[in-house]
C-alpha cells in the first residue's frame, strides 16, 4: 500500500506478547507498539486528531499558529503534524526537556520557548501553562491546543488504538494497565474497551512524586508520566486501581524490557512493566494483561539508559525505601 503522506501512516501498530518477561503460563501479558507510530510516539494520534478535528470544526485556519504545552512526545508530534500543514507551532517546554527533543523539535522547526521558574507543586506545568497563555494573548491567530482539557485528546484514542485492539485481539483483556499524564490514552483507551468489556479492570500507573491521584508532589525526572496538576481530562471515578512506582522501578524496568524482548522503549513503557510485576501476583490465573508502550527508548539516552542518571535515582530510591523501613 502507498500512502499519501507521512500522517496517513499514524495508527495500526502492532501487539506483541511479552513471553519473556512473563514466560509463566498464569497470565498472558500484552503490549501495543505506540512507539512504532511515525512520530516515535503514541502522541502522534491525538495531535493528528486534535488538529485535523480544529480544522475541520474551523478553529484552526490556514492562518492559525498552534501554541501547546510540551517538553516531550506531543510537541514532537505537533511539531511534525503542523509542518503538513504549513502551520506554524510553538513549544512551550521546561528545563526537563531532554536533549534528544530538543533538537528533534528543532529538526521539525517548531519554535521553542522554555520556563525556567517552578510552580507551587515545584514542578513546570503551571507556568507553562500560563506561559502558553501568555504567548496566546500576545500571537496573532494563536490557538491553543490544551492538550489537558481538550477532549479531542481522549477521543483520538477512543477511535484508535482502542478500536484497533478490539478488531486485532482474539482475547478478552481482563486488565487495562496504562500510565497516567495528561489522562487523554488512559481515558479514551478504557472508555472504549469497557463498552466492549463491562468487566475490565482499569489500572492506572502514576509515578512517586505525581499528584493525579492524590499523591504528594516530589521530585521526579520521567517526563511522559505523571502531572504537578490534575488535568482535567482525568475522572478518577473511571480508574479500578492505581499503582504507583518511581523512576528507578521504571527505569530497571525499560532495561530489563531490553535485555528479554529486545524492545528498546521508553520511560513510561518501563513504568507500566514495573506496575504489572506488582499488579500479577493479586489478580486471578489466566488474567489477560494489556498495556501500552508509548515511546521509544532513543529519547531516554540521557535520563533512563544513561549509568549517571540511573545511579542518582536508584540511590533516591534506596534511600525512600529506608526511610519507609523506618517509618
Amino acid at each position: 500500500m502507498i500512502y499519501d503522506s507521512i500522517l496517513s501512516c499514524v495508527g495500526n501498530t502492532p501487539t506483541v506478547r511479552l513471553s519473556k518477561m512473563f514466560p509463566y503460563q498464569e497470565h498472558t501479558v500484552l503490549a501495543k507498539l505506540e512507539m512504532l507510530n511515525p512520530g516515535g510516539s503514541i502522541k502522534d494520534r491525538p495531535a493528528k486528531f486534535m488538529v485535523e478535528q480544529g480544522i475541520k470544526r474551523g478553529d484552526i485556519t490556514p492562518y492559525s499558529h498552534i501554541i501547546e504545552s510540551s517538553s516531550g512526545n506531543l510537541a514532537i508530534a505537533l511539531a511534525m503534524i503542523c509542518q503538513q500543514h504549513a502551520l506554524p507551532f510553538t513549544a512551550v517546554v521546561d528545563p526537563k526537556i531532554s536533549p534528544t527533543n530538543l533538537k528533534l523539535l528543532e529538526i521539525y522547526g517548531a519554535n521553542i520557548v522554555q520556563v525556567t521558574e517552578k510552580d507551587q507543586n515545584n514542578g513546570y506545568l503551571q507556568t507553562r501553562i500560563d506561559t502558553v497563555k501568555r504567548l496566546v494573548a500576545q500571537t496573532a491567530n494563536a490557538v491553543w491546543i490544551n492538550q489537558y482539557a481538550n477532549p479531542d485528546n481522549w477521543r483520538s484514542h477512543y477511535f484508535g488504538e482502542a478500536e484497533e485492539i478490539l478488531k486485532d485481539l482474539e482475547v478478552k483483556v481482563d486488565y487495562l494497565v496504562v500510565g497516567a499524564s495528561t489522562s487523554g490514552t488512559l481515558m479514551g483507551v478504557a472508555r472504549r474497551l469497557k463498552e466492549a468489556n463491562k468487566n475490565l479492570k482499569v489500572v492506572a500507573v502514576d509515578i512517586t512524586g505525581s499528584v493525579l491521584f492524590g499523591g504528594t508532589s516530589g521530585p521526579r525526572e520521567l517526563p511522559g508520566i505523571g502531572a504537578s496538576r490534575v488535568p482535567e481530562l482525568l475522572d478518577p471515578t473511571e480508574v479500578d486501581e492505581v499503582i504507583y512506582v518511581d523512576d528507578y522501578e521504571s527505569a530497571s524496568a525499560c532495561r530489563e524490557l531490553v535485555k528479554k524482548e529486545s524492545i528498546f522503549a521508553g520511560g513510561s513503557s518501563g513504568s507500566a512493566i514495573a506496575a504489572i510485576k506488582k499488579l500479577l501476583p493479586s489478580i486471578p490465573k489466566h488474567s489477560v494483561v494489556l498495556t501500552l508502550f508509548a515511546d521509544r527508548g532513543d529519547r531516554y539516552l540521557d535520563l533512563v539508559y544513561d549509568q549517571d542518571w540511573f545511579d542518582m535515582v536508584k540511590q533516591r530510591h534506596l534511600s525512600n525505601t529506608q526511610l519507609e523501613q523506618i517509618v
